[in-house]
């Protein structure tokens, strides 16, 4: 899932290019092929040959590019959850932070009049909650009350 996006991009475009190169090599070698004044049925096999081996030459570029797909399919993947990490990560500490608030409020007598007003075990729940580390894919299976 981790990784540096922009170096899995880079690695997409390498495997394009190189798809477009090894498509090129196979267009230039039926080219050269064709050119050839050679006649007879050597010169037929060597051309079918050829056209055979730049077949085989343009599947390989097509790999090349699914593989760049794939690639960055991956990329997006990974842009996705580190986005929702962050969004989760953002989400409980805000929740952590008012829970705390609230909690100084109740320790400070600020209540609402005379009032007994007891910790709500949500708030203590989240003032105990050791969150995972900065950008952490635990993040994603964090279980805290306000978070769905």
């Amino acid at each position: 899932m981790y990784g540096d996006t922009s170096v899995i991009r880079g690695l997409a475009r390498d495997m394009r290019e190189q798809a477009a190169d090894i498509r090129s090599e196979a267009d230039r070698l039926v080219a050269q092929c064709e050119n050839v004044h050679w006649k007879g049925l050597a010169a037929d096999a060597m051309r079918h040959r050829t056209r055979e081996r730049a077949a085989a030459l343009r599947r390989s570029a097509s790999l090349h590019e699914d593989a760049a797909d794939a690639l960055d399919h991956h990329a997006h993947e990974v842009d996705r959850l580190k986005d929702l990490i962050a969004s989760i990560e953002r989400k409980v500490h805000s929740l952590i932070d008012s829970a705390r608030d609230r909690l100084a409020d109740i320790g400070h007598g600020i209540v609402d009049g005379l009032k007994h007003v007891l910790p709500d075990a949500g708030d203590e729940l989240l003032d105990r909650f050791v969150p995972p580390p900065h950008g952490s894919k635990d993040w994603l299976d964090v279980d805290v009350p306000g978070v769905g």
